[in-house]
């Protein structure tokens, strides 16, 4: 494949090989020869072995754990390119790191997010590419075209060969998410029912409300990230104390920290669904309820669109 102008070239950082070559893979493009290693202190250093002077590259790195690592690594894989004379460059982040920062929540504390979009934009990229932003306004922290891909395709698909349609019902697990689980919701012709969760008083735990009739409905919960996993074996509980058959969860990036998988695999949760935009641990892969969607045709095709100038949001529609 060729750009429209110039040549693809597909670089990848240490966060997700498997993605980079599996995406690389679809394209029909070999990984650009590159290092990315540390120094004995874990100074990262980048060097490109291959020429990519007036190539349209795409760098595939998410910033997931270790975040601060990957983003770093993110951020000189773009100065090297910068420096050895790319024609463009875009930041490919399939799970973008800090994203649940895009705003303050108390007196004296940051907005991370838009941070991590200047530090990108005065890295080199000229073009960021990401997948279900935890928030849509961030595509405005950037100076640069972004654009945020949507996993719905893929989890529809996916949905459509593995259960009755008749008999589904699409729950946003809080009351932020409806967006997202409706348009699901739609995708499928399914109803719509939400949680509302909140704490009485300090120190009590979350009472779950369910907004809409579950009962004798396989539910599936719908969301872009869960971390602890506490918000999401609660829901299943609250869902399943009214009545549901059973219930599942489809959520694009599984960030799954500290003791989140063993949660998962200890509740009621009849299977999580997650994407491959963070690498699944071993935990995760070995989990008899976690089970792994591939994006790396959704991405491939994104990064396909953008090199010979064609629409991507059309992927959507």
């Amino acid at each position: 494949m060729a750009a429209k102008n110039g040549s693809i070239k597909l670089v990848a950082g240490n966060s997700n090989p498997a993605l980079a070559e599996a995406i690389g893979a679809k394209l029909g493009l070999p990984l650009t020869k590159a290092v990315v290693r540390r120094f004995a202190d874990m100074e990262i250093f980048v060097e490109i072995q291959e020429n990519v002077r007036g190539s349209d590259v795409f760098v595939v790195q998410s910033t997931s754990y270790p975040a601060n690592d990957h983003l770093m690594e993110l951020l000189i894989i773009i100065d090297a390119l910068r420096r050895s004379s790319a024609r463009r460059i875009t930041a490919v982040i399939p799970y973008f790191g800090y994203a649940r920062q895009d705003r303050r929540v108390g007196s004296r504390s940051p907005i991370s997010a838009k941070l991590v979009a200047n530090l990108i934009t005065h890295a080199g990229a000229d073009r960021v590419m990401t997948l279900d932003l935890h928030a849509g306004q961030i595509q405005g922290f950037f100076d640069i075209p972004t654009d945020n891909l949507y996993a719905s395709p893929v989890m529809v698909r996916d949905i459509r060969e593995n259960f009755d349609l008749a008999n589904l019902m699409v729950v946003s697990p809080d009351v932020g998410g409806v967006v997202r689980a409706r348009g699901l919701a739609k995708r499928i012709n399914a109803p719509l029912a939400i949680i509302d969760k909140r704490r009485e008083r300090a120190g009590e735990s979350e009472v779950m409300n369910v907004i809409g009739d579950v009962a004798g409905y396989t539910c599936i919960l719908v969301d872009d990230i869960v971390d602890s996993g506490g918000t999401l074996v609660n829901a299943a509980d609250a869902l399943l104390a009214n009545g549901a058959k059973d219930v599942y969860a489809y959520i694009t990036h599984g960030v799954l920290s500290g003791g989140a998988t063993a949660r998962i695999t200890a509740s009621k949760l009849k299977e999580l669904i997650i994407t491959d935009s963070i690498q699944p641990t071993e935990a995760v892969r070995i989990a008899h309820n976690i089970r792994t969607l591939s994006i790396s045709s959704l991405m491939g095709e994104a990064i396909g669109r953008t090199a010979s100038e064609e629409s991507v949001s059309s992927l959507f529609d």
